[in-house]
């Protein structure tokens, strides 16, 4: 397995593509069983869109590095752009969050930046990594992931539960 070809990493983009679509399945539970409650609070539907976009990320990515024959230089381009698409999506909903104070703590303001900016810049730095053949390529896609379901699970938790008390 190398981290400039796609061959070896068939396992890995599998199982992100299912745990992504799972974990999507999972915020939209979330989200029909508490929606009013969701809508009421100021910044919670915003902070569920921003679940959503590094989720649909790493489905998208996963299912076209699957795709059979493709060009590890051509999945780096997609791999860039998603990565670059979903980070300015999430920076544009964590700077609103930020300007009009919707957070209840600065810790939680910090976890929502920790979770959601690694998790869609991992993607364009291995996009970008990949298509130079340098400094770890497809490698940057597993920090990616895991800041990815992380952030997904605690938001997930946060949608279901946290929000009753």
């Amino acid at each position: 397995m190398s981290a400039y070809t796609l061959a070896g990493w068939e396992n890995f983009f599998v199982a992100t593509a299912g745990a992504a679509a799972a974990l999507s399945g999972l915020l939209f539970v979330a989200l029909s069983i508490n929606l009013q409650r969701i809508l009421s609070i100021p910044g919670l539907a915003a902070r569920a869109g921003e679940t959503f976009i590094p989720l649909g990320t790493s489905l998208v990515v996963s299912l076209v590095a699957l795709v059979p024959g493709a060009d590890p230089r051509h999945i780096a381009l997609h791999l860039l752009l998603y990565g670059l698409v979903s980070w300015a999506a999430v920076t544009v909903i964590e700077a609103r969050a930020v300007r009009s104070r919707q957070f209840i703590k600065w810790q939680h303001l910090i976890l929502r930046l920790a979770f959601g900016q690694p998790s869609t810049l991992c993607v364009a730095l291995a996009g970008l990594f990949l298509r130079m053949d340098r400094f770890g390529g497809l490698y940057w896609i597993v920090p990616a992931v895991l800041f990815t379901f992380y952030g997904a699970l605690v938001n997930s938790w946060i949608l279901l539960v946290e929000i009753l008390r």
